[in-house]
């Protein structure tokens, strides 16, 4: 018993630990998100005021490609040497200059390829600014092995410093061009400026350097791991970006840059608290991997934590968004309204989403991410979106809400029976008594099909059939 009672004592104090780490680094990260976010704010509204609708809708339409190369930088390699547990020198130095090789043909491509994008939206003053912008791309490059080196230590600090200096440094920069009647350059010089300079001060406060040592083995592990997540971003990111791409070409920049205001307030308050614990928490869940127990219990308090701060938010900006975006942005910005309000129902969900992803993502399973991207975004979401461009908003709106919550609950009557039968508890709680075991006296024995992936096909399939003989026109004559 003594034993068993150090064991539990043993484990509670590391539970502890691990969140006291947690605690501290999230405290920093918020601090700099909170901190770089207000700037922003502030810096965004008179930007706003000064600046036209239009200028920021140029800026929307090159930002569309950039994003959607800014995953290629990455290629999963960051967050592949954040997982591994036995990473060194010769890993991060190998990913880093793999990574600033990729960055410069990228922008290679970007220089290129301008003058045809400019045409594809019609417009040839986009050409100088894809060029100047695209910049962005080669600082990233820099940038990114030593944030995956910060996040890997904990180093949350460091992030504090970088993100605020750059703010600060591009806030001055834009606004002054602004003022002198710069129009789209003045958003173009605050982007790239902050992306610089946030970049520089991280790479002097942060001492990693990268050795003269590369290894393709190495390298070839982490693309194993990282490859996964590189296609499953990018699914996820030409998704979110193809309704701007399609904006920008079949309407105006104007109409562009209202929708991407209506997103930005919704997606900065999120997105900000999300990433402030999450950032936080896959380096803290890639540490305890081998216990799914303590992985579950940080992505559980994550998701309570981060809904209850945003939820509210969320809430209140959806029942005072016009009087908010009159009052903020001016009139002229009153067309964002129900832009905004969708975005804010939205973004409610987000943590759940971003919780679990994460721990799939410290478990070593970026395969089961793909899986989910791929079902996510191009068969659920591609066949709402396909009913969306056939039909008017509100039929659209209520069949994507009944898509949702038919697919949620499909998902929920599956994870009930696999977990009942399977290990005998619901959201990790013991229903079936111990008692009832073979090894203990009884006659029960757990289903280990249950557990099994196919499992969950074979229960969908069950669920199909129950549904249709119950409803005789749903079978196909």
């Amino acid at each position: 018993m003594c034993w068993i009672r150090y064991g539990r004592s043993l484990r509670q104090n590391e539970m502890k630990k691990d969140k006291n780490i947690i605690l501290d680094n999230f405290i920093w990260r918020f601090a700099e998100r909170c901190g770089a976010q207000l700037v922003t704010a502030v810096v965004t509204l008179l930007l706003a005021r000064i600046l036209m609708p239009e200028d920021y809708g140029r800026t929307a339409l090159v930002a569309v490609f950039i994003n959607i190369l800014q995953v290629f930088i990455d290629s999963g390699l960051g967050t592949a040497l954040i997982q591994k547990k036995d990473a060194d020198d010769l890993d991060f130095s190998s990913v880093f200059y793999f990574n600033f090789a990729v960055c410069l043909v990228l922008y290679a491509g970007m220089f290129i390829a301008a003058p045809y994008i400019a045409a594809f939206y019609k417009d040839p003053s986009l050409t100088p600014v894809v060029r100047v912008a695209s910049l962005t791309l080669v600082f990233s490059g820099v940038k990114g092995i030593q944030q995956a080196y910060v996040s890997r230590n904990m180093l949350f600090k460091r992030f504090f410093f970088a993100t605020l200096g750059g703010t600060l440094f591009s806030a001055f920069l834009g606004l002054g061009m602004a003022y002198a009647g710069f129009g789209v350059w003045a958003l173009v010089a605050q982007q790239l400026s902050n992306t610089a300079i946030d970049t520089l001060i991280l790479w002097l406060t942060v001492h990693w350097r990268p050795k003269a040592v590369f290894s393709w083995q190495r390298l070839k592990g982490l693309l194993s791991y990282g490859w996964r997540l590189l296609a499953s971003s990018l699914l996820d990111t030409v998704y979110n970006n193809l309704r701007s791409l399609v904006i920008g070409r079949v309407y105006t920049s104007a109409d562009l840059a209202f929708y991407n205001e209506g997103m930005l307030a919704p997606d900065t308050i999120a997105v900000n608290v999300d990433s402030s614990i999450d950032s936080v928490l896959l380096p803290a869940m890639s540490a305890v991997q081998d216990e799914p127990a303590r992985v579950k219990n940080m992505t559980r308090r994550a998701i309570k934590t981060c809904v209850y701060v945003i939820a509210p938010l969320m809430m209140a900006m959806f029942f005072c968004a016009e009087p908010l975006v009159r009052l903020v942005l001016t009139e002229k910005w009153l067309p964002c309204v129900p832009y905004l309000r969708i975005f804010c129902i939205t973004y409610m969900f987000y943590p759940i989403h971003t919780a679990n992803l994460n721990a799939i993502k410290a478990m070593g399973c970026s395969g089961v991410y793909l899986k989910l991207e791929i079902i996510t975004n191009c068969i659920i979401m591609g066949r709402i979106e396909a009913f969306a461009l056939a039909n008017k908003p509100w039929p659209s709106l209520l069949d994507g809400i009944g898509n949702g919550l038919g697919y949620g609950l499909i998902l929920v009557i599956v994870a009930f029976f696999r977990e009942l039968l399977g290990s005998g508890t619901l959201y990790g709680f013991r229903i079936i008594p111990e008692s009832w075991y073979v090894q203990n006296g009884g006659c029960y024995l757990n289903n280990g099909l249950m557990i099994m992936p196919a499992m969950a096909l074979i229960l969908v399939g069950l669920i199909i059939w129950v549904h249709r003989s119950r409803n005789k026109d749903l079978i196909e004559k």
